[in-house]
């Protein structure tokens, strides 16, 4: 199999896929008589992150040193670095872009239900104003890709031991179709862009990223999002794994019974879209900080309410008392915030929390975007 990368060259389509063992952009590269350290040390003058890429820089340097014979440990730092490169590269143009991630099986057939559901979850996403990502294979990632279509649809694909061809629907969008060499940066990448989850049946590898989003969001490694498990009407598929897993976990104290609001299960295409959607109602986005976190909305809370909160939520906290202000977001927009010091052991408890906010009967600004331009219709 040969590895690929999306990137963006001189006088070619908008990123277009070349095998990496081309040189895709010469200007990715030094100019010539300049090496790559030298290079580096030009781009760190006055640059903003300088000292974070020092750090990076020092990372490298100790593992240069002890490192000298394992050319595997090479491979993978290599590999790692490249896949976060070309990545960024590509969402960089669609940050603004709200999307979704539907995972599910690569053997899901088409006259399997699942296939129908996937497409119209994607459908009704792209409606309700999402991009639909996916794994770019076949089965519920190709449904889900169909019913975003192409002009909506990602693909984040992942070299394996046997050829995983993308799926129509990504596999011919320019910029819309990314291969990873590694399945923890393809992962990292998911979380990182994803607004929303969205989880159908599935094996081993779909049960892998749903724990993993899982892990994620319950440490607090990422910011909430809602994760919604979906299958057909009459599949028990969620519900036997709900009891089964989230159930058991809880009643034997592996988990806090209130873990179980990280995870909604949704009845229907319809249903799954409109409870992420209502996730977006009043909350609009995290901050999660070292000793506290900030929580931005979509619309004021009363002073009055400060209270009730207070007293209803006292228990999220670890001290102090949930207070109003106002922050700017990531496009440089002021928004009401609330900023509290919680509990970080309790996401499930801060998930009750959106919930309450999400359910009281506020008016809301129009645009509900995350982090961009683009809107989340009201459903």
């Amino acid at each position: 199999m040969v590895s690929r990368l999306v990137t963006v060259c001189p006088g070619s389509a908008p990123f277009a896929c070349v095998p990496l063992s081309t040189t895709a952009c010469s200007h990715s590269f030094p100019a010539r008589g300049r090496g790559p350290l030298e290079a580096l040390a030009e781009e760190l003058d006055g640059h903003p992150q300088r000292r974070l890429i020092e750090r990076a820089v020092l990372s490298l340097l100790e593992v240069a040193r002890t490192e000298k014979e394992e050319e595997e440990v090479w491979r993978l730092i290599s590999g790692c670095l490249a896949d976060i490169s070309e990545a960024l590269q590509v969402f960089r143009p669609s940050r603004g872009a709200r999307k979704i991630s539907v995972f599910g099986s690569a053997r899901i057939q088409a006259h399997d239900p699942c296939h129908a559901l996937a497409e119209e979850v994607a459908r009704l996403a792209v409606e309700a104003g999402f991009d639909v990502m996916t794994g770019a294979g076949g089965g519920v990632m190709e449904a889900a890709n169909s019913g975003a279509g192409t002009r909506h649809s990602i693909g984040l694909n992942v070299d394996l031991p046997f050829e995983q061809h993308p799926n129509p629907y990504v596999s011919d969008r320019s910029g819309r179709l990314l291969y990873f060499r590694y399945f923890f940066t393809r992962k990292l990448f998911f979380l990182r862009e994803s607004d929303a989850l969205v989880v159908l049946p599935g094996g081993f590898g779909t049960l892998d990223e749903l724990f993993e989003s899982l892990t994620l969001i319950q440490t607090g490694r990422t910011s909430p999002i809602p994760l919604v498990v979906l299958a057909p009407e009459g599949d028990d598929f969620w519900s036997m794994w709900q009891s089964s897993v989230t159930e058991v976990l809880a009643n034997r104290g592996l988990i806090l019974p209130e873990d179980r609001a990280l995870v909604v299960e949704a009845r229907c295409a319809a249903d799954a879209v409109a409870r992420i959607c209502h996730f977006y109602r009043i909350y609009h986005s995290a901050r999660l900080q070292q000793d506290r976190v900030e929580l931005l909305l979509n619309a004021p809370i009363p002073a009055e309410q400060l209270p009730e909160l207070n007293q209803r939520f006292g228990d999220l906290l670890e001290d102090g008392a949930i207070a109003a202000g106002e922050s700017v977001d990531d496009n440089g927009i002021l928004r009401p915030c609330l900023r509290l010091r919680f509990d970080k052991r309790r996401v499930g408890r801060l998930y009750q929390f959106l919930e309450h906010l999400n359910g009281l009967e506020l008016p809301t600004a129009p645009a509900l975007n995350h982090p961009g331009e683009r809107l989340c219709s009201p459903m």
